[in-house]
């Protein structure tokens, strides 16, 4: 057998092992959204201390951060002048409100007819820590090279993470930073990710009357915030669906295509529904911009009343294309939004958070011992993928480490894996794969850096 066969069948073997303890881990109940009971968040964070300590790794420990939940930490040694290379993933997870829908009990793994296992971070990103787990396990104490292991919860929230990393950059500094937080377009597709669009967020609050009248006997002349609130919201799309916000620019892909049948098995469009925008399908979740209302602030049919409404707020967030400055895009918008006033009605707009895109240089070492541990693993070539999601603290470790690569990749497969969604779900056979491929990426990096 070759090393890689070897490697795969290794990591086969782990698989029960690996498999169990994905299970704990999702019955734990760790939304990190203000609001929830904060127990089941620490609880969480002891067990990933716990998990990693029984993979071998010695000194795990919790680090307090400020104004935030705490992250989990450990400095592994490993021979002298071998580079680091920075293990990532986080423990908390989205909710699982009744109004989801699921088939099954959100927080009781279960493993289905597809051979799936489903429940609320099984794939996000609870499969990132098994697999990094797992990896440490096959290492084992004779680590090739130094590693650190960084686990944060709350990456589903607003975090404080990043001000954290950047505070303190000699404990996270590194060569090779492994974010385990996305995944190929489907099982046994081997993706890696070179592109992550950035996320801006504000609110935008619009105010027409001094307090609530009754709809029959002023509606026709006094305007009610809703209404405008609509023309507001209907100017940031142009006819085609393409974002429309002057001075926020869009770009091309020019990497693997989007797979359109997984995209819409994915994205759950219903049948006879149009995609939005112009360009390639793939331009336009990896390389254009796009704005999403989140939420609004404004009665429920059931609490519905014949009043114009006095005031209504939205959230709203704004994907933004690499290579362009998160502050400046998240100023252009709010700015376009403040600029929009239907019948003068007042509008106020107030920064949320800022997140910057980020592009991988594919020339790097370890981009290149990646793409050859990934083939290995999975047995056929690799797709250099984009994500129209954003990972936050990509641009702080960047600031910590600037010549460090940074790979994406993980067993959250688009097709199927519905993160966020109901009925979340992930492939054990990814988790097996990929805990072959970080092995292996370990490997090949380091001896790439000692030539």
């Amino acid at each position: 057998m070759s090393e890689s066969d070897d490697l795969n069948a290794a990591a086969a073997a782990l698989m029960p092992d690996v498999i169990e303890r994905l299970e704990a881990l999702v019955r734990i109940r760790s939304v990190a959204f203000p609001g929830f009971d904060p127990e089941p968040v620490h609880a969480m964070g002891q067990a990933v201390v716990d998990l990693f300590t029984d993979a071998g790794a010695e000194g795990v420990r919790l680090l307090d951060v400020p104004d935030g939940y705490p992250c989990v930490y450990a400095d592994l040694p490993g021979p002298e002048g071998s580079p680091t290379v920075l293990l990532y993933a986080h423990y908390d997870v989205q909710p699982a409100p009744e109004s989801q829908n699921w088939s099954s009990d959100p927080w009781e793994p279960v493993t289905k007819e597809d051979g799936r296992i489903y429940g609320r971070g099984a794939a996000d990103d609870k499969s990132g820590l098994v697999i990094h787990y797992g990896t440490l396990k096959l290492l084992g104490p004779d680590r090739p090279c130094r590693v650190k292991l960084l686990v944060e919860g709350e990456e589903e929230t607003i975090s404080h993470l990043e001000a954290f990393v950047e505070a303190n950059p000699d404990l996270f500094a590194a060569d090779a930073y492994v974010i385990g937080d996305i995944g190929g377009q489907s099982v046994g597709r081997p993706g890696l990710t070179t592109a992550l669009r950035g996320d801006v967020a504000c609110t935008v609050t619009v105010r027409t009357l001094a307090f609530p009248v009754h709809s029959g006997e002023f509606g026709g002349a006094a305007p009610d915030a809703m209404t405008a609130m609509i023309r507001i919201l209907d100017s940031l799309h142009d006819e085609h669906g393409d974002t429309a916000i002057p001075g926020v620019p869009s770009g091309t892909w020019e990497g693997a295509d989007m797979d359109e049948d997984v995209y819409r098995g994915g994205s759950a469009i219903l049948p006879g529904v149009d995609f939005l925008g112009t360009g390639s399908l793939s331009d336009r979740i990896w390389a254009k911009p796009s704005v999403t209302v989140l939420g609004m602030d404004l009665p429920s049919t059931a609490e519905a009343s014949n009043v114009l409404l006095p005031e209504v707020k939205a959230k709203l967030s704004m994907r933004i294309i690499p290579g362009v400055d998160a502050e400046e895009q998240l100023n252009l918008l709010m700015d376009y939004l403040r600029s929009q006033r239907p019948w003068n009605c007042e509008v106020t707009v107030e920064k949320v958070k800022t997140g910057y895109p980020f592009h991988v240089d594919e020339s790097h070492p370890a981009i290149v011992a990646a793409e050859e541990a990934l083939t290995e693993a999975y047995g056929v070539e690799v797709e250099q993928i984009g994500s129209g999601a954003s990972i936050p603290l990509v641009a702080s470790l960047k600031k910590v480490s600037p010549d460090a690569a940074i790979l994406l990749w993980g067993a959250e497969d688009t097709a199927q894996s519905r993160i966020h969604a109901s009925d979340e779900s992930v492939d054990p056979g990814e988790i097996e794969r990929m805990i072959a491929a970080q092995v292996g990426f370990i490997r090949k990096f380091v001896a790439a850096e000692a030539e």
